[in-house]
């Protein structure tokens, strides 16, 4: 292939790669001219970002659990939405927790953290800086280019930022793979699926025993996964500014609930307006949006938001704002839409709000995780025998050979929240389901009723309402501590609330 040289002293091909169709072809004369008078990139220095310091302790932590042996937590890649458009990027929660990355950031980076003779580890982050204006990249590429996606870091930036050493993907592969037969490797395989292959190809190479260290990978999921089960101070602080965010939101979105019942298919203009103030407040929603008025909040994922908001129902909203730091709020709350709640209403609102209570009374460090369940299901199954619902009473329900109670409320009533909004979901059962509560965990507060408009056990009047509420609990040693406690739960308060911003 010919080859001429650029004045910057850089090789370029005359023959172009294939095109998109969408691309027209680069002329020679354009070439030689877009990498011409450019300001210089500011030699100065980006902050660290805000969790960079409290990666650093955690990658500490996870080296000791780890001594001598090379872990490669990869962020994961972008994801073709369709044709040539990408999905926004969000990294694994495991990589963005270990590098202090957030955002949209960082597209196929790798963080490698390589033994030390003397104990310990190096950490070095392979990631793809951003190429010179002399690189077709720079003007060519979609997904990565300048002049496409926006300025990226040169390694010496995202260095500064993330207080970790930084190296081009380029030079990944052979970080990863040098003496595999006498270096153990762990690897977090669900982040990338091309990488994971490659990874395993290369071990398969080296004469290892594939069954055996895919268990290995395994277990370094789990402990990744418990790794988080109990928050820092900075994870802590984020949680508490994501709910006050989330609040934020929900009190525009009570604001337009006039406009969602004129405009029709309100449920999307409710989870628009969500989405809005997430987006401006944070880094996005947390999750899919919630949005189900009348019946549809009888759809426990009920994520289609289609439906009218009508004068005279309720509406469950059940979203939260992720912050740029990737954490996100979790909460729900049932309201109902002209501000007043209707007789039938209050009747399963406030059953649910007791059992909530029972479930956040339970929330005490040392109690069993699964206590906050049993305390709050206990008071569903009383109130479903009182209305005549439950065809056994609430005992025998309740015991191990019962459960009819699930039929109205099939869901647990908690999950663990930070990074992810079902966090710590790899963790093992013995740590996290029955688990004990410790100070610094995060966990939700969720119970819910679902009677279902086509349910002939349930009472006419009580047809088609679906009530959950939903709050982020921290545990501490003083109790419960309520993150989300900004938006009021109690049915008069509501009331007076929305009263205010209905105007």
């Amino acid at each position: 292939m010919k080859t001429r040289t650029r004045p910057e002293g850089l090789p370029v091909s005359e023959e172009q790669p294939k095109l998109p169709n969408r691309q027209s072809p680069f002329s020679e004369a354009f070439i030689d001219f877009i990498p011409k008078d450019w300001e210089p990139h500011s030699e100065e220095l980006p902050a660290a970002l805000p969790a960079s310091g409290p990666a650093a302790e955690r990658r500490a932590k996870l080296s000791e659990q780890f001594p001598g042996e090379r872990l490669v937590i990869p962020a994961g890649g972008l994801k073709v939405r369709s044709n040539d458009t990408d999905y926004r990027f969000r990294a694994h929660s495991a990589f963005a927790w270990l590098t202090g990355l957030g955002s949209d950031r960082e597209p196929d980076a790798v963080l490698v953290m390589e033994p030390v003779e003397d104990g310990g580890h190096d950490a070095t982050l392979y990631f793809k800086p951003r190429a010179p204006r002399t690189d077709r990249e720079f003007y060519a590429d979609a997904r990565y280019g300048e002049m496409w996606v926006g300025q990226r870091e040169s390694l010496t930036e995202m260095s500064a930022m993330t207080g970790i050493g930084c190296a081009p993907v380029a030079d990944l592969e052979a970080a990863w793979s040098k003496n595999l037969e006498a270096t153990e490797v762990r690897l977090l395989r669900e982040s990338e699926a091309a990488f994971t292959d490659q990874v395993d190809q290369a071990r398969q190479a080296a004469g290892l025993d594939l069954t055996a260290v895919q268990e290995t990978d395994a277990e370094f999921e789990v402990a990744l996964s418990e790794a988080r089960l109990i928050k820092d101070d900075f994870e802590i602080a984020e949680m508490t500014e994501a709910c006050r965010q989330t609040g934020v939101a929900f009190e525009a979105v009570v604001r337009e609930f006039p406009e969602a019942v004129r405009r029709g298919r309100g449920e999307r203009w409710v989870e628009g307006v969500f989405g809005l103030h997430a987006r401006h407040g944070g880094n996005g929603i947390g999750y899919d949006t919630i949005a189900a008025a009348g019946d549809h909040a009888n759809t426990l994922h009920w994520i289609r938001n289609d439906g009218e908001v009508r004068d005279g129902d309720l509406i469950l909203i059940d979203a939260g704002v992720e912050l740029d730091s990737l954490y996100t709020a979790d909460v729900t709350r049932t309201l109902p839409v002209n501000g007043r709640f209707t007789a039938p209403q209050r009747q399963v609102y406030e059953a649910v709000l007791e059992a909530q209570r029972a479930g956040i009374a339970a929330a005490q460090v040392g109690a069993e995780f699964a206590d906050v369940h049993r305390a709050s299901i206990a008071v569903v199954a009383k109130y479903l025998w009182d209305w005549g619902i439950l065809p056994v009473p609430p005992e025998e329900a309740l015991g191990p050979d019962g459960g009819q109670q699930r039929r109205w409320m099939v869901h647990g009533t908690s999950h663990h929240l930070g990074i992810d909004v079902h966090d710590c979901a790899r963790a093992r059962a013995e740590n996290y389901r029955q688990g004990t509560l410790q100070p610094g965990m995060i966990i939700t507060v969720e119970p819910g009723i679902y009677l279902r408009a086509n349910d002939q056990l349930v009472p006419d009047e009580l047809r088609g309402i679906g009530v959950r509420i939903e709050d982020d609990i921290l545990i501490t040693e003083d109790g419960p501590r309520v993150l989300s406690d900004q938006l009021p739960v109690e049915p008069d308060a509501i009331e007076e609330w929305m009263a205010q911003l209905l105007g």
